[in-house]
């Protein structure tokens, strides 16, 4: 066995650039599945985040189609009372116009009370956020995303300006007292704007302006997850008890379909970039049969001394796959390198998947041995006198 990997090392480097060019062809196949498999997995984690920062991982309660039934402060005490329910905000929410530093804009309006930034993941960058007594007072005053101070003041602190809000056909003005920014911002920047800017008002001012005195919904953030399923059908047990008609929708499940989805698309992906791992494996065949016909000589006279076909395989399948490793090591090292400085550039963490690098190195390993299968098993076929008569 000494042998035969003192001669794969010596063939190797027999004709240099040859080499040296195959094992490139192989690195650049496995640095394509890596890098783009590596970024698929670091964009879903990324989309991920966002959608929990969204409160993606709640359910959220609303009134079925036709009921006559309203969501109240007695239905949000119920459900604030299951077990497995950690908080639970009520939930308001229109598309509107409004007026901001004399430009019009277009936000969607949340109503909201003081938990949240329990259900949903709002980083306070400026100022605060809504408080019981601006919910119990109906303080005019609201919270807004910083992508709308950077829009019109060129800056993020804006505590203190106001912005009007035409909620139920009656322009409101509101104080802005914090500026925060979530999940919803990066979503905006990658959609081009399409999602409207965001401003949280108390649900109590909405409910007078709208002269309601219910919630559209209420959203219900989980205590544990993986118990969502378990959880919404308390829910419903819940506030069935009086034959409501109220639905639970799981945004989890939503969250893991768009998962599968984005699963699906970097394996697509992955599958394309692959391609160039079966043109890598065709690259290594040529190689190895020039390497036979080169070696015909050699292989005559190894065998009129002894040296068996099994040698002869065994040697050749070798140095194809010393091919294969040398150039699977170097791409995934240039993969992973590519994938962080992307990632740096985006101002995403990168992490390192080992297990998609073993994988795609078995896979390499596979390619390379397939395609080394038939240069030698021609050289272990070629018969010793007819090898040293044709050298």
């Amino acid at each position: 066995m000494t042998d035969i990997i003192r001669s794969g090392f010596r063939c190797l480097f027999r004709s240099k650039l040859r080499s040296f060019l195959t094992i490139a062809g192989i690195a650049v196949g496995v640095m394509s599945v890596v890098v783009v498999s590596s970024i698929g997995e670091i964009g879903k984690a990324s989309i991920n985040s966002e959608l929990s920062g969204m409160g993606m991982d709640s359910l959220v309660v609303s009134v079925q189609s036709g009921a006559v039934n309203k969501l109240t402060e007695e239905e949000l005490d119920r459900i604030k009372s299951i077990d497995t329910v950690e908080n639970a905000m009520p939930l308001m929410s229109i598309i509107t116009n409004g007026e901001i530093k004399n430009d019009r804009v277009t936000v969607m309006a949340w109503g909201v009370n003081e938990d949240a930034d329990n259900v949903i993941d709002l980083e306070v960058t400026h100022g605060r956020l809504l408080n019981r007594g601006d919910i119990l007072e109906k303080n005019n005053v609201c919270v807004i995303d910083e992508a709308i101070a950077l829009e019109h003041y060129k800056r993020t602190n804006i505590v203190g300006k106001n912005i009007t809000i035409n909620i139920g056909g009656m322009p409101t003005e509101f104080e802005v007292v914090g500026v925060v920014k979530n999940g919803v911002n990066t979503l905006q920047n990658m959609l081009g704007g399409f999602i409207p800017d965001f401003v949280y008002v108390p649900y109590s001012v909405m409910q007078s302006s709208l002269g309601r005195d219910n919630f559209d919904q209420i959203t219900v953030k989980l205590e544990d997850v993986s118990r969502s399923a378990e959880t919404a059908a308390a829910v419903e047990t819940v506030l069935s008890a009086d034959g409501s008609d109220f639905s639970v929708d799981n945004l989890l499940s939503q969250k893991e379909k768009m998962n599968n989805i984005l699963s699906i698309a970097t394996a697509a992906l992955s599958a394309v970039a692959g391609i160039s791992l079966v043109v890598s494996g065709i690259s290594i065949m040529t190689v190895m049969l020039v390497s036979v016909s080169e070696r015909t000589g050699e292989i005559g006279i190894k065998k009129s001394v002894g040296a068996s076909r099994g040698v002869i395989l065994t040697e050749f399948l070798f140095e194809s796959e010393l091919i294969t490793i040398i150039g699977s090591i170097a791409g995934i090292v240039l993969g992973i390198v590519i994938s962080s400085v992307i990632c740096a550039a985006v101002g995403s963490p990168a992490a390192m998947n080992l297990k998609l690098c073993g994988t795609v190195m078995l896979i390499a390993l596979a390619v390379g041995g397939c395609f080394g299968a038939y240069p030698a098993y021609k050289a272990a076929s070629l018969n010793p006198v007819d090898a040293l008569r044709r050298e």
